[in-house]
């Protein structure tokens, strides 16, 4: 059994601790809080040993092989190169860090010190979006002419929805953090590297009431994403995303190729994991749906749709702490997210199209 401790108990609390103790292989040793009155009532909820509010101390516990963190992105690096430079396995939440070279440093280090990271890019696991990439790998559209991605959600719609963390650019806030860094990694993942990219960032919630203080401040970070990337085979993708519209098709992806066209989408407004469809044809057919092969399917649904694909990616990371072998998706597949989220910002504040650097390229730079 891999010995897991687990800091951020948000997203933690609600998906990291059902999945780690629903896996065969792992056994939380410990959960860290800030607050240790709340680690120690959520450690004493979860039937686990050791609570604390601090992070070396819990590094410190020999039983202690591998750390899952889910806190707020400002936290990611020195947490992360704090549980590294322990010697320890670590999982990253999404976005990894504030910046690419930041993400870059955890990579090395991991590789240095022969430890295996990972990151929670749970889409490669959803059963539907795994037919979806066997499809497009089998040549079922024939060449790619035009790929267009909407992700459009509600989950920030509310003007009465508190300021926090998420509405300030400098701690990681922001709907290209939290959605854009899950699409460009699964752009990576489905269709192969970025050569160039226009961003166009806007905020459409301009101010928010901050609780702790009771004062109205100023959010200063994206609520909508309009992104023209350029694949590095020269295919064409538009990526639309947003947190504050109500819309009918929130998570749908389009591929046009000369030979047919496959479409993967949900209508599922709550639950972003369950709901996926694939559909396709080829030319002079009709388009139709198409039933994802069974041995695809999650073994064992959960009442939150999340732990289903998160399992996957502790699959992964399990195997990779066993055989002392990089895994899919490493860290290396959050510093390319990253950087693409980066150079969005800068070709949003320039107002110009951005030349994507070969990811290879960057992590020897």
């Amino acid at each position: 059994m891999v010995g897991v401790a687990i800091v951020g108990t948000g997203f933690g609390q609600k998906v990291h601790i059902p999945a780690f103790q629903a896996h065969h292989k792992t056994e939380i040793k410990a959960i860290y809080h800030r607050d240790i009155n709340k680690a120690k009532s959520i450690a004493e909820a979860n039937n686990i040993s050791h609570a604390s509010d601090n992070l070396a101390e819990i590094l410190a516990l020999p039983e202690v092989e591998a750390v899952s963190i889910s806190t707020p992105p400002f936290l990611h690096y020195d947490m992360g190169k704090q549980v590294l430079e322990a010697g320890k396995h670590l999982l990253l939440e999404k976005p990894v860090t504030l910046n690419a070279n930041e993400a870059k440093e955890l990579y090395q280090l991991a590789k240095t010190k022969g430890l295996i990271a990972s990151v929670d890019f749970e889409f490669r696991f959803i059963p539907a979006w795994q037919y979806f990439h066997q499809l497009l790998s089998s040549n079922y559209v024939g060449n790619i002419r035009l790929i267009k991605i909407d992700w459009l959600g509600a989950s920030r719609a509310d003007t009465s929805r508190a300021w926090n963390w998420y509405s300030r650019q400098d701690q990681g806030g922001g709907v290209l953090g939290s959605l854009g860094s899950h699409a460009f990694d699964y752009i990576n993942w489905l269709f192969g590297p970025v050569s160039k990219l226009n961003a166009y960032l806007n905020t459409a919630i301009t101010q928010r009431n901050d609780p702790q203080s009771g004062e109205v401040k100023a959010v200063n970070t994206d609520d909508n994403c309009l992104i023209s990337l350029e694949l590095a085979n020269g295919t064409p993708c538009q990526l639309s995303i947003s947190a504050v519209v109500h819309a009918p098709r929130p998570h749908w992806i389009e591929v046009y190729g000369d030979q047919g066209t496959l479409v993967l989408g949900s209508e599922h407004q709550k639950d972003y994991i369950h709901g996926f469809k694939v559909w396709g044809f080829q030319v002079g057919e009709t388009l139709t749906e198409m039933e994802i092969p069974p041995h695809l399917l999650f073994p064992q649904h959960y009442a939150d749709g999340r732990i289903c694909a998160f399992l996957r990616v502790v699959d992964q990371w399990v195997i990779g702490i066993e055989t002392k072998q990089e895994i899919t998706p490493s860290l290396k597949a959050g510093v390319y997210s990253q950087l693409l989220m980066d150079l969005s910002h800068q070709s949003n504040d320039g107002r110009m199209w951005v030349d994507v650097p070969n990811l290879e390229s960057f992590l020897a730079a």
